[in-house]
């Protein structure tokens, strides 16, 4: 993230699942990494830096941030050779609710 020119702080919390619901993060939708922004949208798991940079430029009314539920293959910091397992970036709503923000297919989509 950071080579995509996001300042990022990193902390070890004790209870990182106590962060992720503090937020709104639903289990289903988690993954090992969170980071919230200084204006409080989340972004959990690893999540293509093109699309936390779209989601920031118009955030939708109502939502809270973006998800890469687990950890695909191939996505972001999971490389592993030239292995890939499509996956879907999900916009996680202040209700609860989530749509699929993004589908991606193949590396190059990422």
């Amino acid at each position: 993230m950071e080579d995509a020119g996001f300042e990022a702080k990193i902390h070890h919390p004790a209870d990182l699942n106590r962060i992720k619901a503090d937020h709104g993060i639903a289990p289903k939708y988690q993954s090992c990494h969170t980071a919230v922004t200084s204006d409080g949208y989340v972004f959990e798991g690893h999540i293509p830096a093109h699309f936390v940079q779209q989601f920031l430029e118009n955030p939708s009314e109502g939502s809270i941030g973006l998800s890469v539920p687990g950890m695909p293959v191939g996505s972001p910091g999971m490389e592993m050779g030239n292995k890939f397992m499509p996956y879907q970036v999900w916009l996680l709503k202040n209700d609860g609710s989530a749509e699929v923000f993004a589908s991606v297919n193949s590396r190059d989509q990422q």
